[in-house]
């Protein structure tokens, strides 16, 4: 049969990860991965949920495997209001915030509209952006913009991006964000930069879409205000579970105006119908009861130290020409290579040495970024991270060598 005859026009604009591939095909066990953006699964713990889910049977019975609101339990919806101060109706749960990111897109995104993204971005965003036949426009603004000037660029950017697919006919929809602690880069957008973009979104009557799944892992520096705080009439914040409780739980949370997540809802409604109401009632007793967050202090604990062992590995191994960012927080480092290296090219004899990680141009929307790449500290032992580094380092250098 030609199956391709049945597939909607929107099929092929599904394309695979790249990052899951690598996933796919080797055993990680006897990799050094630096590859995924997975959590350390010392940080899991299965004592206090295997306590919070018989507490949860305990008290509401088999209820709590039934189907639930496809808004989200409301005790936990209870206790993320609490937490982070947002008034409960402004408040619905996502199965998974990359969920958050896809229906933001389906309630939003007509064929040829377009979204901007900071380059480099987040691949699930884009993955999701391009399933819609969205144009993705990458914006480069400095991250660390401070004073009027700086602002000022960072509005220019933004309105130049937007102005241009204006002008080519296109409808702009919304900004979407990564601004605690960026995937891939791990940079931190200040607070000048959040007011300039919040600005433009304003003016040109725009969303912004506030990607947040690392906000409270910070390790030093302090802490910004969230994008939504500034401006809760045109963001629509999301947050997540999985890197500060654990990510099979598949739980995220979205914060908006109420027009906005009631559209959300309808749409969710024909994906999953509601989130895990199990993992619903084991979050809402961590949170509060408050175990979450005596967690999430270690786990802060655990990977500055990781982030710090990187960093100095970084500096003792890697040759000249190679620099990286220095994050506040999150889980990622992003090195850039001189211009003639290429990261993707590089894979397979880092791979062949037992090396993963990721080339910095799957998060470029637009080309670009091949002389980069993104590591992850949190999911490899300290042990390993110095192992990796100083075979992946030998390799750049080889390569370096080899093109002068």
């Amino acid at each position: 049969m030609d199956y391709g005859k049945l597939y909607s026009d929107d099929v092929w604009a599904f394309v695979p990860s790249p990052v899951r591939a690598i996933f796919k095909n080797y055993d990680f066990s006897k990799i050094i991965s630096f590859a995924g953006g997975y959590p350390s699964s010392d940080t899991f713990r299965t004592d206090d949920m295997l306590l919070a889910a018989e507490e949860a049977f305990r008290l509401y019975g088999p209820g709590i495997l039934q189907y639930g609101a496809t808004e989200g339990l409301m005790l936990l919806r209870e206790a993320i209001s609490e937490r982070y101060g947002v008034p409960v109706n402004n408040v619905g749960i996502t199965t998974s915030s990359q969920q958050g990111i896809d229906l933001c897109a389906r309630i939003f995104v007509n064929p040829a509209d377009a979204v901007f993204v900071n380059r480099p971005t987040f691949l699930g965003a884009i993955q999701s952006f391009r399933s819609y036949r969205a144009d993705i426009r990458g914006v480069k603004a400095s991250p660390d913009a401070s004073g009027a000037e700086g602002a000022e660029a960072v509005a220019g950017a933004y309105s130049a991006a937007i102005a241009a697919a204006r002008s080519e006919g296109l409808v702009p929809k919304f900004i979407y964000l990564i601004p605690d602690f960026n995937n891939p880069t791990g940079e931190t957008l200040s607070l000048e930069a959040r007011e300039a973009v919040i600005d433009v979104a304003r003016r040109e009557s725009l969303m912004i879409v506030e990607d947040s799944p690392y906000r409270e892992l910070r390790f030093s520096g302090s802490d910004v205000p969230s994008m939504y705080s500034l401006a809760p009439d045109c963001v629509l914040h999301l947050g997540s579970f999985s890197k500060i409780l654990a990510p099979g739980f598949r739980l995220g949370w979205v914060f908006g105006p109420r027009e906005v997540l009631d559209r959300l809802t309808a749409c969710k409604q024909s994906v999953d119908l509601c989130p895990p109401m199990l993992d619903q009632h084991i979050a809402a007793i961590l949170l509060k009861s408050g175990r979450l967050h005596d967690n999430l202090r270690w786990t802060v604990s655990l990977y500055r130290r990781k982030r710090d062992f990187m960093l100095a590995m970084l500096e003792r191994h890697m040759p000249s020409g190679v620099n990286w960012t220095r994050p506040e927080g999150g889980l990622f480092v992003f090195l850039t290579l001189p211009e003639h290296i290429d990261t993707v090219a590089l894979y397979d004899s880092a791979l062949s040495a037992g090396v993963a990680y990721v080339s910095g141009a799957f998060f470029h929307p637009d080309g670009g970024g091949r002389n980069t790449m993104r590591l992850n500290y949190s999911f490899m032992d300290m042990d390993r991270i110095e192992e990796g580094i100083s075979v992946l380092a030998g390799i750049i250098r080889a390569h370096i060598n080899a093109a002068r």
